[in-house]
């Protein structure tokens, strides 16, 4: 039996053959692999690259972060030496639903925006929350 784990290929049973045959230029870079034990089960596997998928993020500006793990702090009365940065979860840091409900009108109070409830309840980190404020305050500039 064979296990695949990403593009690497380990073998359980006792010396399965391999046959891994290169692409001809026609076949546009598709790599075909085959498996099979001894005539007992014969595996085939076909590999194609993926194109590339652009994301374009706009993080938001550190000191927007750092507002909003000193809010983080404050509502959820953590001691100032605690770490709080963007990666950090309103979970992982003891946050209940009422914490982030509580977080997200200190955010509100803070930047004078509005967030509307589906937006609020999509937030799980600080930077997601500093993303949002951004671009709730440019929205409202513009």
């Amino acid at each position: 039996m064979a296990a695949i784990t990403g593009a690497s290929i380990s073998f359980r049973s006792c010396s399965p053959q391999l046959h891994h045959t290169r692409a001809t230029p026609r076949s546009h870079g598709l790599k075909s692999v085959s498996l099979s034990d001894y005539g007992r089960s014969s595996l085939s596997f076909r590999w194609q690259p993926r194109p590339m998928r652009l994301s374009v993020c706009c993080a938001a500006k550190p000191e927007t972060v750092k507002k909003v793990c000193d809010i983080v702090r404050k509502q959820l009365a953590l001691p100032d030496d605690s770490k709080v940065h963007g990666e950090s979860k309103f979970a992982a840091l003891g946050a209940d639903s009422l914490d982030t409900v509580e977080i997200v009108m200190g955010l509100e109070e803070e930047f004078g925006i509005s967030v509307e409830e589906d937006s609020a309840q999509s937030i799980t980190t600080v930077q997601e929350a500093a993303d949002l404020i951004e671009d709730l305050v440019e929205k409202n500039s513009a």
